[in-house]
């Protein structure tokens, strides 16, 4: 990436668009400006809080900037674009928008437009977000350097194709919250033990980060097993408890679930 600024503008100021903001403000290579339509209050605290520069008129610098973020509702794009479709040209727009295809977007601006869409997860504001991003036809080397660069602020990222963004966002970007729900029985189980919240919160943490850095490894999912789990054992005792429970049945039905309701949005 060359010395000389890009300009990106936000347009939305949710918690989203906070986290990946605050991934950028260190990063010299991009000057922000955010805009946040009737709410104020909001465009305040990310003004004071994060150093940016903040608007409530996204429409009189849209064709100054060089990357356009749409930080908003999917149902907010179509006349987002409308508008935005009359002030670019040749700007990289962006979206995390789930439902909101680069196709669709480049239906919807002029011809040639770079697009991308844009999956992160609520890791984001931990910088540990893994984030799925689809290119639109019109994306060159120089924008995906762009793309990288502004995502490796809120973590790790893979460049995908449209149709696989659409049925991984149900991995990545939903099913924190299937790992959120089995923490809270394992925590309250604990919590039954006699130990305090704090103490149960930090046993089933580490060990759920344990767990992802051993993933991390490669070493394939039914060795890892294995490694835990001893014939006749305990753990193997609980695992059989889950194969009659219909543990990996329930775990595919909740992400089939997930792309289906993500389909019904679109």
């Amino acid at each position: 990436m060359t010395n000389v600024q890009k300009r990106v503008l936000f347009i939305g100021a949710g918690r989203m668009a906070q986290a990946i903001i605050e991934g950028l403000v260190n990063k010299t290579e991009f000057a922000i400006t955010v805009a946040n339509k009737g709410n104020q209050e909001r465009l305040e605290f990310v003004k004071n809080h994060y150093g940016v520069e903040t608007t409530e008129h996204w429409v009189n610098h849209a064709s100054e900037m060089d990357i356009i973020f749409l930080a908003m509702p999917p149902d907010a794009h179509a006349s987002i674009l409308k508008e935005l479709a009359e002030k670019i040209g040749g700007q990289l727009v962006m979206t995390v928008a789930a439902g909101i295809s680069p196709t669709y977007m480049e239906s919807m601006l002029p011809d040639a437009t770079p697009v991308v869409s844009v999956m992160p997860n609520t890791a984001a504001k931990q910088g540990e977000s893994i984030t799925l991003y689809a290119p639109g036809q019109h994306v060159n080397q120089q924008h995906i350097q762009w793309i990288e660069t502004l995502l490796s602020g809120i973590g790790e990222y893979e460049k995908v194709t449209e149709k696989q963004i659409e049925e991984l966002t149900a991995i990545t970007g939903s099913a924190p919250a299937f790992i959120y729900k089995l923490a809270g029985v394992l925590e309250q189980m604990a919590l039954e033990t006699g130990v305090t919240q704090q103490q149960a919160r930090k046993l089933v943490a580490q060990m759920i980060a344990g767990s992802a850095e051993m993933l991390k490894t490669n070493i394939d999912t039914t060795e890892l097993i294995n490694q835990v789990a001893t014939p006749g054992g305990s753990t193997a005792a609980g695992l059989d408890s889950l194969d009659n429970n219909q543990f990996n049945t329930s775990i595919q039905q909740a992400i089939i679930a997930c792309r289906k309701k993500a389909a019904a949005i679109k």
